[in-house]
């Protein structure tokens, strides 16, 4: 059997809540070791702050609690970090310089090591010290001023952490680029990685159509990204819902017919700048044709017609999707079903096992790295795991 792609890679993790936590977990469902870091007794934050999110990104780790503010935890996180590939911080800039676990300390005990620091604005710049979560960095990043209606205020609606997961995924982009580079150089490098600039980076679609616009005012560009004809969520008869997306014109040619909208079958409005000059007017009169019929009615029909449209399901249906079972999306877990990762791999089996409690490996993990079982009894009696 192939192993997985990460296979025999070791990371220590000292991270906490979602960002660094969910890189991790992929890292992990990529074959990866993570040894993830905890303070001593109540553990990662996100346990108390959202058990259920804590279960989902943290599967298949193994817990080491130990304190990084007393010597002799610092000295056991140095041990770790000579026999690791990787490590993931997410303090707040500077934290890990004044512990002395910073990676100008870590390197030269271990030239090899990826240390990758994962934040809200980065380690430079004027923002560096700002606190944060994710909506202040979908703001920062100018996502925010370009979401709501057209000539409406700015609002924050999403669902998803959209923020902290942009960072997570650039987090594990840049990880997994050392990792291929330091098999050409032999050594390791330090990654400073923010969420706003992940953001700003996904950002790069509107901030082209921005720049080349000729606008010369964000309002404007705004009007542009967001008034998109036939394009939304629109309720059914039966109080369901559907996304719609007919941009492109045949799919707009196969909607029109569809929907027998023959106010909308002319000539003229084949051309798409056509279309969003009467967005409005499409959008009123597609409100009213989907409130005539169920949902089921108008799957089938958008369906048979190849326009692009979906359901909206909510997260238990979504769960029991056929398309997402189909896909073997979802697998059996101790806390219930759980997502594996997205893309099949060789090798790519996914772990079933459920997040660690609290130091629960802290001592099978000090015995890898050379711990006796006296040294771990001393350890345990100063409180340091």
């Amino acid at each position: 059997m192939m192993p997985a792609p990460l296979a025999g890679v070791r990371i220590v993790d000292l991270t906490e809540l979602l960002p660094g936590p969910y890189a991790t977990q992929l890292l992990v469902d990529l074959g990866a070791e993570v040894i993830k870091i905890e303070r001593p007794g109540a553990g990662d934050n996100g346990r108390a702050l959202s058990p259920g999110m804590f279960a989902s990104v943290n599967r298949g780790k193994r817990s080491l609690c130990l304190d990084l503010k007393h010597d002799e935890g610092r000295a056991v996180l140095r041990r770790l970090a000579t026999r690791a590939d990787v490590l993931v911080e997410g303090y707040r800039p500077g934290v890990v310089k004044r512990l002395g676990i910073d990676y100008d300390k870590l390197r030269p005990l271990n030239p090899r090591l990826i240390y990758a620091s994962l934040t809200g604005y980065g380690q430079t710049g004027p923002l560096a010290q700002r606190p944060g979560h994710d909506v202040n960095y979908l703001a920062a990043a100018g996502i925010v001023a370009l979401s709501g209606a057209p000539d409406g205020p700015p609002v924050h609606q999403i669902g998803a952490p959209v923020g902290d997961l942009a960072g997570s995924m650039f987090a594990v982009v840049a990880v997994l680029g050392a990792l291929f580079q330091r098999t050409q150089s032999g050594v390791g490098q330090y990654l400073d990685v923010s969420i706003a600039d992940a953001l700003v980076s996904w950002m790069s679609p509107r901030i082209g159509v921005h720049l080349k616009s000729g606008h010369g005012d964000a309002a404007s560009t705004k009007r542009e990204v967001l008034t998109r004809p036939a394009y939304g969520v629109f309720e059914t008869a039966d109080g369901k819902y559907l996304s719609l997306a007919a941009v492109e014109t045949h799919f707009w040619r196969r909607l029109v017919q569809a929907l027998q909208l023959t106010e909308f079958a002319g000539e003229e409005m084949e051309e798409y700048s056509v279309r969003i000059e009467r967005t409005a007017v499409i959008a009123a009169a597609l409100r009213t044709c989907f409130r005539s019929r169920p949902l089921a009615h108008w799957a089938d029909l958008l369906a048979q017609h190849d326009v692009p449209f979906s359901t909206v399901p909510d997260i238990s249906e979504v769960l029991t999707h056929p398309h997402f079972l189909a896909r073997g999306l979802f697998a059996a877990g101790a806390g219930g079903p759980f997502v594996q990762f997205p893309v099949p791999m060789t090798g790519v089996a996914g772990t079933t096992r459920p997040a660690p409690n609290p130091g629960e490996h802290s001592d099978s993990i000090l015995a890898d790295i050379g711990f006796d079982a006296s040294e771990i009894k001393r350890l345990r009696e100063q409180g340091v795991v």
